[in-house]
C-alpha cells in the first residue's frame, strides 16, 4: 500500500512539474518575442517586425511600401513598458508602450502611445503580434 501511494505521489509530482514547465515556458517565449520585437522597433527593423505579426492577419496589417517609407523617416529613441497584462488560460497578453519618436528631417521629438496585443498559438508554441505595429502619424 505504501509503495502504491510512493508511486502515485511521483506521478503526480511529475505531472504537476510537466504543467508548471509549459507555463514556464510560454512565460519565457512572451518574454523573449516582446524582446525581439522592442529591439526589431527599436531599432527601426520594422520589415523584421512584420515577420511577428501572426501569419493569417499579416496581410491586412502588415505596412504598405509607402508606409515602410514613412518609418524610415523616424529614429525610434525609446521604447519603454508602462504596463502589462496577460491572460494564460485565454493565450492572450497586452502591453502598453510608450514610444520616442524623432523625426528625421526636423529632429524634433514626441512620445507615441501603443498597445501591443499578442496571441499564444498553442500547436507552434510562439507568441504572435496581434494589433500590427506602431501608427507613428495616428492616421495622419
Amino acid at each position: 500500500m505504501r509503495l502504491l501511494k510512493f508511486v502515485l505521489l511521483s506521478c503526480l509530482f511529475a505531472l504537476a512539474l510537466a504543467g508548471c514547465q509549459t507555463t514556464g515556458t510560454q512565460n519565457n517565449k512572451i518574454t523573449e518575442q516582446q524582446y525581439a520585437y522592442s529591439a526589431a522597433i527599436r531599432w527601426g527593423d520594422f520589415e523584421g517586425a512584420v515577420n511577428m505579426i501572426k501569419p493569417e492577419l499579416r496581410a491586412k496589417l502588415a505596412p504598405t511600401p509607402m508606409q515602410l517609407e514613412r518609418y524610415k523617416q523616424i529614429q525610434v529613441s525609446g521604447y519603454n513598458d508602462v504596463g502589462t497584462e496577460m491572460d494564460k488560460t485565454k493565450g492572450t497578453a497586452v502591453r502598453l508602450i510608450n514610444i520616442g519618436v524623432i523625426n528625421r528631417h526636423t529632429l524634433a521629438e514626441r512620445n507615441v502611445r501603443y498597445t501591443e496585443a499578442w496571441e499564444w498559438d498553442p500547436e507552434v508554441k510562439v507568441w504572435w503580434l496581434i494589433s500590427g505595429l506602431p501608427d507613428f502619424w495616428e492616421g495622419q
